[in-house]
């Protein structure tokens, strides 16, 4: 496919100045990723992500990731020192597969310069970091009980109930949604009575600025992931695309929750999949009737509050699994195939990476239908990609901009013991 594209360069940060000029004054900035497992990914989303802070006044990054250890992190970097070390061993509290994804020298690197950036403001100005993920389900009981123990009555007794619900299934989440799939006796009313019970709590409880809100939005959000977590695993086991559409559903939520826990002029930046900031309404994932974090905020917000930013490379190597759960491994990932959006894009510039908006691109009528676009999760087989790799997407529509990187390397990650335990297997949706 021979198209001619409006391209700008990208080499140094300073090149993503028309991309700061395009977002403007948008509240919420997404971006993405066509891996889970590339470095360029996220040492380009840090760039974007210091000058969004730096220049726009942007006050928190929310992360596909598990919400009590990105909120461990998210303390962490608002303290005057760093009492917890060092960012390595700060990450280490992402010990669950796929341990990776968080746990890594790139986003050591980006903590690092958070905590650094945090003690030169108040703290009610430090820009946060959180996750929106919802497998933590086991985690999140534990954080609740701690808390509610520590303030007494209230949403005590609640909060044992659903912890004793999900006891006979140990840690294992999968067993519990195997157990309950197809019968009435689940956890459902124990979590949503506990979350009844602390909302109550919470809120007849006197607050004192940012950091004690912060804390009871903590417990609170924890019994929310509890509330979700509990229909994921019970939706992941009859199939379709129910569960994606409770995970995207909550991570919507708990964005939602965050902005306004930092005010009516709050600003967010998201960090996930291509899958998920992408409108899903421009791929095939709507045959399915599946919906994303990028739909939902569009349909929420506007879309001249939401602005989506793509990510994708045309060669490179990759860290994934061979399998759900294995251990992760330093892949090649091939040349784009011919006819994709990667391979039209190399073709084009002739190994050169670049920055395209979505506004220039939508007069190209080629544009204006499907073409494969690359999408690798934390279980790849580069020997088969192309039978499965590509989400038919029009891409001036499902982004506001794209980044393309023709060569790309694959992540470095930390040496972290991995837990024994491992979330359900997502399959075919490992993103």
């Amino acid at each position: 496919m021979k198209i001619s594209l409006p391209t700008h360069p990208l080499r140094t940060a300073r090149d993503l100045d028309p991309l700061l000029e395009a977002i403007g004054d948008a509240r919420i900035v997404l971006l993405g990723e066509a891996s889970h497992g590339t470095s360029e990914y996220y040492t380009w989303r840090a760039a974007l992500s210091k000058r969004l802070i730096q220049e726009k006044g942007f006050q928190f990054i929310a992360v596909e990731g598990d919400w009590p250890d990105c909120f461990e992190v998210n303390a962490a970097i608002k303290q005057e020192e760093a009492t917890y070390g060092t960012a390595a061993k700060l990450l280490s509290t992402f010990n669950r597969w796929p341990t990776w994804m968080w746990g890594n020298w790139e986003i050591a690197a980006l903590v690092d310069w958070l905590h650094q950036h945090n003690k030169q403001l108040p703290h009610e100005q430090r820009v946060g970091f959180y996750g929106l993920d919802v497998y933590s389900l086991w985690e999140s009981l534990q954080e609740i009980l701690h808390y509610v123990e520590k303030q007494g009555d209230g949403a005590v007794q609640a909060a044992h109930r659903a912890f004793q619900c999900f006891e006979p299934y140990g840690d294992d989440p999968q067993e519990y949604a195997h157990a309950v799939a197809f019968v009435s006796d689940d956890c459902e009313d124990e979590v949503t009575d506990m979350l009844r019970a602390l909302r109550k709590q919470v809120a007849s409880q006197q607050t004192n600025g940012l950091l004690d809100r912060e804390q009871k939005f903590n417990a609170e959000q924890n019994a929310l992931v509890a509330v979700n977590a509990e229909r994921y695993y019970r939706a992941m086991i009859k199939g379709g695309s129910a569960s994606w559409n409770v995970r995207d559903q909550h991570m919507m939520e708990t964005l939602t929750r965050l902005l306004d826990l930092h005010g009516p002029d709050s600003k967010a930046i998201i960090w996930e999949h291509n899958t998920h900031i992408g409108d899903a309404r421009y791929t095939d994932m709507r045959r399915e009737d599946m919906v994303n974090v990028g739909q939902l905020t569009r349909e929420a917000y506007g879309r001249n509050k939401v602005f989506a930013v793509g990510f994708g490379s045309y060669q490179g190597s990759v860290v994934a699994g061979r399998k759900w759960g294995a251990a992760p491994e330093t892949m090649t990932a091939p040349e784009a195939t011919r006819g994709s959006w990667e391979n039209l894009l190399h073709e084009q510039l002739q190994g050169e990476n670049a920055l395209l908006f979505s506004h220039e691109l939508r007069d190209n009528d080629a544009l204006r239908q499907p073409i494969g676009h690359r999408a690798i999760g934390v279980v790849y087989r580069p020997e088969f990609e192309r039978f499965g790799n590509y989400v038919p997407s029009v891409i001036p529509e499902r982004y506001d901009a794209f980044l393309f990187l023709d060569q790309t390397q694959a992540l470095h990650p930390l040496p972290t013991h991995q837990d024994e335990h491992t979330p359900p297997d997502l399959y075919p949706w490992n993103y």
